[in-house]
Formats: C-alpha cells, sequence, structure tokens
C-alpha cells in the first residue's frame, strides 16, 4: 500500500504511446486505476491484446485496474480531402456536398448524410473542435452551402457539430453495437456510450450489455445539449456520467462549462453515481515534461468538485511523457484532497432510506465523522455498500475486501475507496471478521490499537445484504502470509 491514500481516481487511454507491456506496467506503477480503450480507433482484436496486457501487468504488481470501453458513438465527420488538408479562408464560401469524394478548398464529402435534414439556413456549423467555424446559408438535398466565419485547417475525417445542438443521429451505431459486443467478449468493466440524449439511449445499451452477459457499468458521456436538458434522468438511467468536457463545449459555449461540470458532478453524487471528469486536463504533456498552472487548477477543481476520476487522453494515448503526466495528476490529486470539503451532518438531516445496506452505510459514515476511526471496511460481494460510502467525504479511507474480481475492477473507479481482495473463509460471523481485520493488518492499512469501522450481511456471503455495522479496536499483528509491499 502507498503511504498515503490517494481518494480521486486516475483514468488513462491506451494509445501508440502507451500500448507495449512495458508502459502499462510502468503506467500501472505510477497509479493508473482505470484504462480507457478508445473504440474510435484499432481493431477488435487490438483492444482484445490491450486488455490481456492490462490484467496480466497489474497482476504482475498486485492491483486491481478496470478497463472502460469507450465506443465511438454517432461521431458526424466531413470526408477527406484530395491532399489531405486545406486551409479554409475566413469569408470565403465552403460546400458540403454528400456526392464529394476528394474534397478540395471549396468542398469536401459528409460522412453523415442525414446532416442535411437537420441543419437550416442561419445555423452555424463547427468544425475540428470549434477551431473553423461556419454559417449556413443554404440547405439543398444533398448539398449544405455556407461561408466561412472563423478560418484555419482543416483535415480528413474531422468532426462537425452544430451550435446549440439538435442534430438526430442516434447514440449508437450499428458499430457502437458490434463494438459493445467486443467489451463484453473482454470482460471491460465500464462501457461508455457516447453522445446519449435521453435515458433511452442508456436504457439501450444496458439492454445490449444484459443481452451479452455483461457486468460492465454503463457511463454516460455528457457531451450534447440535450444531455443537459435531459441531464437527471440520463443520469438515473446510467452508472455513472463523463463530465465529456470536448464536445460539451462546442455545442454550449466553453464559458458555461465549468459551471455545468460542477452541477453534474454534485447531481450524480446525490444519485448515488459515479463522475468522470475529462478532456484537455493535462494537454501541455502530449509535448511538454511539466503541466501548466492552469492544468494544475484544472485538475484540483475537479478534485474539489468531488469527481470520482480525472481522465487522462491524448496525454497518454500518443505523447511524449505519459508515465510523468500520471505522476504529476498523482502529486496534484493528493494535494489537492487535503482541502476537500469533509462537511457531512447536513447531508443526514431529514434523509430516508429504502434498503438496509444504504442505511448501515450511511450510519457509518456518520459514525465515522463523530468518532476517531483510522478506516471504514466494508466486507462486501457487489461493492455496493462502498459505493454508497464513498458518495459523501467522511475524511476516512474505505477499504472494500471481496473475493469477486468483477468487483474489485468496478471499485478501482470509486472515489475514497481501495479494494482489497478477500476470501470468505467459513459462515462464521466473529471468525470472518478477525480474518478481516489481519487482512487489513498484513496489508499495512491498519495496526494494533487502531479502531475501525466494519460492515457486513448476514448470511455471510450475500450479495445485497449488509446488515451489519460494527466498531472494532484493532488487535491483529501482521502475519507472514501478507506484507505490505505484496498485499
Amino acid at each position: 500500500m502507498t503511504a498515503a491514500l490517494r481518494a480521486t481516481k486516475i483514468v488513462a487511454t491506451l494509445g501508440p504511446a502507451s500500448s507495449s507491456a512495458e508502459q502499462i506496467f510502468a503506467l500501472v506503477a505510477a497509479g493508473v486505476d482505470v484504462f480507457r480503450l478508445n473504440f474510435s480507433h484499432g481493431s477488435a482484436q487490438d483492444h482484445i491484446s490491450r486488455a490481456d496486457l492490462i490484467r496480466r501487468e497489474a497482476a504482475a504488481q498486485g492491483r486491481d485496474v478496470g478497463i472502460l470501453a469507450d465506443l465511438q458513438g454517432p461521431k458526424i465527420r466531413v470526408g477527406s480531402f484530395a491532399q489531405g488538408k486545406v486551409t479554409l479562408e475566413k469569408g470565403a464560401r465552403f460546400r458540403f456536398d454528400i456526392d464529394c469524394v476528394a474534397g478540395d478548398t471549396t468542398q469536401v464529402g459528409l460522412d453523415y448524410p442525414e446532416l442535411v435534414h437537420d441543419v437550416h439556413a442561419g445555423d452555424t456549423l463547427l468544425l475540428n473542435d470549434g477551431l473553423i467555424s461556419m454559417r449556413v446559408d443554404a440547405v439543398g438535398l444533398r448539398t449544405i452551402d455556407c461561408t466561412v466565419l472563423e478560418g484555419g485547417v482543416l483535415s480528413d475525417r474531422k468532426g462537425i457539430n452544430r451550435q446549440g445542438g439538435g442534430l438526430s443521429a442516434p447514440a449508437l451505431t450499428d458499430k457502437d453495437k458490434a463494438d459493445l459486443l467486443v467489451a463484453a467478449q473482454m470482460q471491460a468493466d465500464f462501457i461508455a456510450v457516447s453522445f446519449p440524449k435521453s435515458a433511452s439511449d442508456m436504457h439501450e445499451a444496458q439492454a445490449l450489455l444484459d443481452a451479452a452477459g455483461s457486468k460492465a457499468l454503463t457511463i454516460a458521456k455528457i457531451e450534447r445539449v440535450e444531455a443537459i436538458t435531459n441531464l437527471a434522468e440520463i443520469i438515473e438511467a446510467s452508472k455513472g456520467i463523463m463530465v465529456a468536457r470536448g464536445d460539451l463545449a462546442v455545442e454550449v459555449g466553453d464559458a458555461a462549462v465549468p459551471a455545468l461540470q460542477k452541477k453534474m458532478i454534485r447531481l450524480a453524487r446525490e444519485l448515488n453515481r459515479l463522475t468522470i471528469t475529462a478532456t484537455q486536463m493535462m494537454e501541455s504533456m502530449i509535448s511538454s515534461p511539466v503541466p501548466t498552472r492552469a492544468e494544475v487548477s484544472d485538475v484540483a477543481n475537479a478534485v474539489l468538485d468531488g469527481t470520482d476520476a480525472v481522465m487522462l487522453s491524448a496525454e497518454t494515448a500518443a505523447g511524449a511523457y505519459p508515465v510523468r503526466t500520471v505522476e504529476a495528476m498523482v502529486r496534484i490529486c493528493l494535494e489537492a484532497e487535503k482541502f476537500a470539503d469533509r462537511t457531512l451532518d447536513s447531508h443526514f438531516l431529514n434523509r430516508t432510506f429504502s434498503r438496509v445496506d444504504q442505511s448501515i452505510a450511511m450510519a457509518s459514515l456518520f459514525t465515522a465523522r463523530h468518532l476517531d476511526v483510522k478506516a471504514l471496511v466494508a466486507l462486501t460481494q457487489s461493492g455496493a455498500t462502498a459505493l454508497w460510502m464513498s458518495r459523501l467525504n467522511a475524511g476516512v479511507p474505505i477499504y472494500a475486501l471481496t473475493p469477486e474480481e468483477t468487483s474489485r475492477r468496478r471499485m478501482a473507479l470509486y472515489r475514497d475507496v481501495e479494494p482489497l481482495m478477500f476470501e470468505f473463509e467459513g459462515t462464521d460471523r466473529e471468525t470472518i471478521l478477525a480474518q478481516a481485520e489481519q487482512r487489513l493488518v498484513d496489508a499495512g492499512v491498519v495496526q494494533a490499537g487502531d479502531r475501525i469501522i466494519l460492515t457486513m450481511g448476514e448470511p455471510i456471503g450475500q450479495s445485497g445484504g449488509t446488515n451489519t455495522m460494527k466498531i472494532v479496536q484493532v488487535t491483529a499483528r501482521p502475519s507472514e502470509r501478507f506484507s505490505p509491499h505484496n498485499p
């Protein structure tokens, strides 16, 4: 175990700069908790091979590391240019033509023919993440004529957004549905759904996962105007959200994103859902060995907002310093967490709970808040109790002891939660509590004399049955079975 337990988790994207066994091993050692596989690039076999490498290199370090399969979604893109790219001048006329094969400075094709039905004269189109903008002048049966408002270099396959949203493309394309089956085959722990507009998009993804026998948790990427309008229902239909600030900023305007980030994280935590904050968090470290001061503040503010995880994209996928970027993010998270808000009491006033296990989780948090406790310890099968504990910041680390590998990998994303392998040997309550106490001592988490709060379910080993809380004074001594360096 590390000397300081980091509450905020780190998601790192794999790519050309980070897909070797050596790089994955180094990234795990640096502190990556979940690896993102971007299904916008690479073949099914590429992703399966990377997933195998991740599990192998994490196991070599005694770590439970999660895998996030990020579906491409209906990314609306221009076609290709004869020379690979063009430079568009402000004030120039430009046409999107469904039938154009090789683009030039006057026109380019579209990979989404339906765009002609989604836009109207006077609309603004934003290309290449908003760096280029155009006003729609006229829409034909197969063409869209525009005037360039802000020029620049436009290359093959760059994305298009309509300012203000309103594109009708479905969240799950045929490619996404096929990729979802690949993600289920590789036993991905999380599935990120791109561009959902409503709860029905997330229900569709969940139904496909259920049919494939997958236990992956669905993550809704909030990046459309419509998603903001339907935010609560999308969050409730998902297991978590990604604050996907890139495409979202293009649709709603960059100035609106910081406040929306705080709103989304707060609402998701209130609804007991996970949150990942993403896009350009350490962008300069693609080519620089140190982050900018603004990037340090950005990561720290996401931590203070209460996000479960902060995510790296091109920084680790294609950057020159993937391991150093993770190490820098670890330092920032640890420092920011020293100042996290730990005011809990108001959250318990006038609250009612429909489930016994949730009531036990909240009672444990309340007790930890008012008692000198070294750790909260959940003996769990599914990880549900640990998730509920992690929704409020008690300032006390949460250790989730479970024999279920899939549960441990999912909990790798939960803020404040450290999953530990623990076999339930027998069914005698006092014996299992003693074994759990010994497991924590051997892992270097607690020592004799420390006070901990244990939660568990009776009968032993039954998922969803947490109904007991016990305050324990640790008496166990280190054994030879485990060591703090090999938990």
